[in-house]
């Protein structure tokens, strides 16, 4: 090999040893008298040191022939330093360049390949070769590393065996849009990029395979956001003769490990929340619970649950419209915020008013210090009133009410942004702070208003519970699916199902979902023959693999942690990508094209 030892490598104990090193120019440092230059390669940066016209490795430093970015090789010897850098590994020792070769000269980069740079997000990803020099997002790629090879770790201990499923497969109806690929073979016909490896995960179940995993890419062509690419990684499992007891307490095992195996913490058990207690509480199916602010209904919906029965409604009756036409009022408290300025209070009416969000305005009532309040509705309500309210609130003394009313799915969505915002401002959302939680008891089906049926929540072959199924003829909506989500610091990072394992079953799903019978037999007969030769009960779990590591590494937005991601566009800015192609290979795929500029 070109060099004896890496840029990150030697120490004091390597003093006085022959070495030579290869690497990246970080910078060049002419004082008159001695030059050193910063060595970098992806194990850290050794600086060197040449003794002014004593060699032609020093000469050729001097001389300005040695820029930024440009590869070298150093030879010489590991002596002590005189200035010591205690926040670099080898800052105890420099190499005395006796020896400088350039293997490759380089242009000057369009940025700083430095762990702050001045590089925008655009252009950044355009020379994305550039800024995976840079130690942050090295460190992110090594953490994917060791992200993926702990997961093997675990899931080989427990006998799962991983498996590659096709890349080419059969468009289905169901889920997100299908990244299309033409067929030259087959004129006029087209495989899918798969969403998922669901189906082929279910066969391998059928055929004996009882453990089954695969880090596997995964395609789906939708809008793009943070946590959005249309090449995306998931931790893809499945397991048979399994209820879903065992399934999440073989996946929570598997987070465990990871957070200690990587991170070196120690997780407590994963609490676990249904569905409609998720929703109702926090106004999401993925709720943050770093922090408690719990929703509170001074007005419930018809045919809920309400406050108490004395008090089945705490608002109506005032005189105040905008409570007495809501379907629901709900409310969460801010403690110790009491003191909030009109301008905060502003700020956070406009943020729940802006059209992503919706709300029409927001109703606060402060719990002064002195036991008095004071709220945005004191012409309609009495201090009494409003005592009526922090006592169902459980607000004390100093606290402040945020208060929202209107339809109960909307205003407890829009109360679930509020509180996160809130949240955030308070500092509550600390990134090193993990809180896990198991959601359940997800509805089986949601109805579409614009196509006028009903959906799977999750997909078609995740099962009812067998509760439930009765159900499924005169309240499909009130069914609930054998599901469960994975959550950690209000982040979705994998889901699953027990999924459905009889023809039976899975055509009375199709029937539901509005597929006729041969729409059903055309995209899934494979799966429910398959079924007829001795299908296992089965269940499994996808876990996010890019979210996951976005998570560990506290950042907002998985691009970090993807070699070459996309951007918002869903575009690879370096190398160009989507692009025409020449009309002679349309031709060939049997594909015309109209182009319009």
């Amino acid at each position: 090999m070109l060099r004896t030892h890496t840029c990150g490598e030697l120490r004091a104990s390597d003093i006085n040893k022959e070495v030579s090193l290869c690497g990246w120019v970080q910078r060049v440092r002419n004082k008159g008298g001695m030059v050193w230059v910063d060595l970098r390669d992806r194990y850290g940066i050794t600086q060197l040191i040449f003794e002014e016209g004593k060699t032609e490795a020093a000469l050729l430093a001097e001389a300005g022939k040695l820029g930024r970015e440009f590869v070298v090789k150093a030879s010489g010897t590991v002596i002590e330093r005189v200035a010591k850098n205690d926040k670099m590994p080898t800052g105890d020792i420099e190499i005395k360049v006796a020896a400088l070769e350039v293997l490759n000269a380089a242009k000057i980069p369009p940025f700083l390949i430095e762990d702050e740079t001045d590089g925008g997000d655009e252009l950044r990803m355009k020379y994305r070769y550039l800024d995976l020099r840079r130690n942050p997002v090295r460190e992110n790629l090594v953490l994917r590393h060791k992200m993926g090879q702990e997961t093997r770790r675990y899931l080989d201990a427990q006998h799962f065996i991983e498996v590659e499923t096709p890349v080419l497969i059969k468009s289905t109806p169901e889920g997100a849009r299908d990244f299309v690929v033409p067929s030259r073979v087959n004129p006029g016909e087209f495989y899918a990029l798969p969403q998922s490896p669901q189906t082929f995960k279910q066969l391998l179940m059928v055929s004996g395979f009882d453990r089954y995993f695969q880090i596997v890419k995964c395609f789906r062509d939708e809008d793009l956001r943070a946590d959005r690419q249309p090449e995306f990684t998931q931790i893809d499992c499945e397991m048979s003769f399994v209820t879903q007891e065992d399934i999440l307490n073989t996946f929570e095992g598997l987070v465990r490990h990871l957070f200690k195996a990587v991170k070196g913490i120690d997780l407590k058990e994963f609490p676990r929340m249904s569905y409609n207690d998720a929703m109702r509480y926090y106004g999401s199916d993925k709720p943050d619970t770093r922090f408690e602010m719990k929703f509170v209904e001074l007005k419930s919906p018809q045919g809920e649950r309400v406050i108490s029965q004395n008090n089945p409604d705490l608002v109506s009756g005032k005189d105040f419209p905008v409570f007495d036409a809501a379907e629901a009022v709900i409310g969460i408290v801010v403690k110790g915020c009491a003191e909030y300025t009109r301008k905060q209070l502003d700020e956070l009416t406009e943020y729940v008013k802006r059209p992503q969000i919706g709300a029409k305005g927001l109703i606060y009532a402060r719990y002064n210090a002195d036991g008095s309040i004071k709220s945005s509705v004191d012409k309609f309500y009495s201090e009494e009133d409003l005592k009526k309210w922090a006592s169902a609130m459980n607000a004390q003394p100093g606290d402040l009410m945020l208060i929202l009313p209107g339809e109960a799915d909307k205003a407890r969505k829009q109360l679930n942004e509020l509180r996160l915002r809130v949240g955030s401002d308070l500092g509550l959302r600390d990134k090193n702070t993990y809180s896990t939680l198991w959601v359940l008891d997800f509805p089986l089906l949601e109805f579409d208003e614009e196509s006028g049926r009903w959906h799977a929540m999750h997909h078609p072959f995740t099962s009812p519970k067998p509760d439930d199924m009765a159900l499924l003829d005169t309240n499909p909506g009130a069914v609930r699916a054998n599901a469960y989500d994975c959550v950690i610091n209000g982040v979705e990072v994998g889901g699953g199902s027990i999924r459905i394992h009889d023809r039976a079953t899975q055509q009375l799903m199709f029937k539901y979902l509005g597929f006729s019978e041969e729409e059903a037999q055309k995209q899934f007969g494979f799966l429910m023959e398959a079924f007829e030769y001795g299908a296992p009960p089965h269940g499994g779990i996808a876990f996010g693999f890019d979210r996951l590591c976005s998570l560990f590494g506290g950042a907002d937005s998985i691009r970090d942690f993807i070699a070459f991601p996309k951007n918002n566009s869903g575009r690879d800015v370096m190398i160009d990508s989507p692009s025409t192609i020449d009309s002679k290979q349309l031709e060939e795929l049997s594909i015309a094209v109209s182009l319009k500029k």
